[in-house]
């Protein structure tokens, strides 16, 4: 059994009711409810983490080192400029699978960079809360080859 960090960035704290139109009406907490049960299925448990804050998500991510075997991640904004959080998860050693929950490359060009995508393993876009299962299907899979 491994842990894997299940961190979140930036407005992912309003989940329900910022933008239901793009982001849908399933709160944070039902995110991390179903992210759990998927981890929990494949013999895996999740660390979850939310912050506004880029420094406090890269201290989550460099206690990930010493917590957890792999990471999901939704940067949010963060995804387009945060040289800080690619750095951080260029020193963790384990898997890293970028997440969003709708598809950046089809809104505004401004959501066509990711800094974060060079250092991940790969990245799941515009699949709502069947992405983060496909994210913890995947992770586990890797870690369970391992």
């Amino acid at each position: 059994m491994a842990t894997i960090a299940l961190l979140h960035g930036p407005n992912l704290n309003l989940l329900g009711s910022r933008e239901p139109l793009i982001y849908g009406t399933a709160s944070l907490a039902e995110y991390v409810a179903t992210t759990t049960a998927a981890a929990a299925a494949s013999g895996h448990t999740v660390q979850a983490f939310q912050s506004n804050l880029e420094g406090e998500l890269v201290e989550a991510i460099q206690l990930a080192r010493d917590t957890a075997a792999a990471i999901i991640i939704n940067p949010g904004a963060f995804t387009h400029y945060s040289w800080a959080i690619h750095d951080a998860l260029a020193a963790f050693s384990g898997p890293v699978v970028e997440v969003h929950i709708s598809n950046p490359s089809a809104r505004e060009s401004w959501r066509l960079t990711s800094v974060v995508a060079p250092v991940a393993m790969g990245s799941i876009v515009g699949f709502g809360m069947h992405g983060y299962e496909l994210a913890v299907a995947a992770i586990a899979r890797v870690l369970d080859a391992r």
